[in-house]
C-alpha cells in the first residue's frame, strides 16, 4: 500500500512536467497583479482548502526568501463570514459572495477542487468572470466543470484524491518559486 501510494504520486508528478509553462505564466502574471496592488483570492473545500490557505500563507508571509507581503486571501478562512453566508444564502454561495466582496477586476482567483465538481467553487468561478477576475483552477482529471469555467487549468491526472492534493501542493510551491523569481527576490537571504 505504501509503495503503491508513492508510485502513484511519482507518476502524477512526472506528468506535471507538461504544466511547467502554465505554472511559469501564472507566476509571472501573479507578480504583475500583486506587484501593482492587486490581490489573489483562493478557495477550496477540505484538503483543497488547506492547499488554498497554504498558497495565501506563502504570499502574505514568504516562500523561501524574505520579501514584502502581498495581498492574498483564503476565502474559507473567515469562519464568521462563511457560516453567515452559508446560513443566509446557502452553501453554494460560500465563495461566490466573498469574491463579490473582495475581488476587483484584474485580481486573480485560484480555485482548487480534486473533483472539479464542487458547486461552491464553480459558483465562485462564474461570479469572478462577471467581476472581471482572472480564474485559475487546480483540479483532478479532466474533463470537469471547474476547468470548463476557468480561464486556465492545471489538471492532475491521478485516481486518488490524496495524490491529486499532494500534487497540488507541489504546484503551489513551484508557483511561489516562479513568483519570487519574477519579483526579483530569488537570491535574497532568508
Amino acid at each position: 500500500m505504501i509503495t503503491e501510494h508513492f508510485t502513484a504520486l511519482s507518476e502524477a508528478l512526472g506528468r506535471l512536467g507538461s504544466a511547467a509553462p502554465t505554472i511559469d505564466r501564472w507566476g509571472r502574471h501573479l507578480a504583475t497583479v500583486l506587484g501593482s496592488g492587486g490581490r489573489l483570492l483562493a478557495a477550496g473545500n477540505g484538503g483543497s482548502a488547506a492547499e488554498a490557505q497554504h498558497l495565501t500563507g506563502e504570499l502574505v508571509g514568504r516562500y523561501l526568501h524574505d520579501r514584502p507581503p502581498f495581498s492574498a486571501i483564503a476565502l474559507h478562512a473567515d469562519t464568521s463570514a462563511g457560516t453567515a453566508i452559508v446560513n443566509d444564502y446557502g452553501e453554494q454561495e460560500l465563495f461566490a459572495r466573498q469574491v463579490q466582496a473582495h475581488g476587483r477586476a484584474g485580481d486573480v482567483l485560484v480555485l482548487l477542487s480534486t473533483s472539479g465538481r464542487s458547486q461552491n467553487v464553480c459558483a465562485a468561478a462564474k461570479v469572478a468572470h462577471e467581476e472581471g477576475l482572472t480564474t485559475w483552477a487546480m483540479t483532478g482529471p479532466l474533463p470537469n466543470n471547474l476547468a470548463a469555467l476557468c480561464d486556465d487549468t492545471i489538471a492532475v491526472e491521478a485516481e486518488s484524491t490524496a495524490t491529486v492534493q499532494e500534487a497540488h501542493l507541489a504546484i503551489v510551491h513551484t508557483l511561489c518559486a516562479v513568483f519570487d523569481r519574477a519579483i526579483g527576490v530569488e537570491g535574497m537571504v532568508a
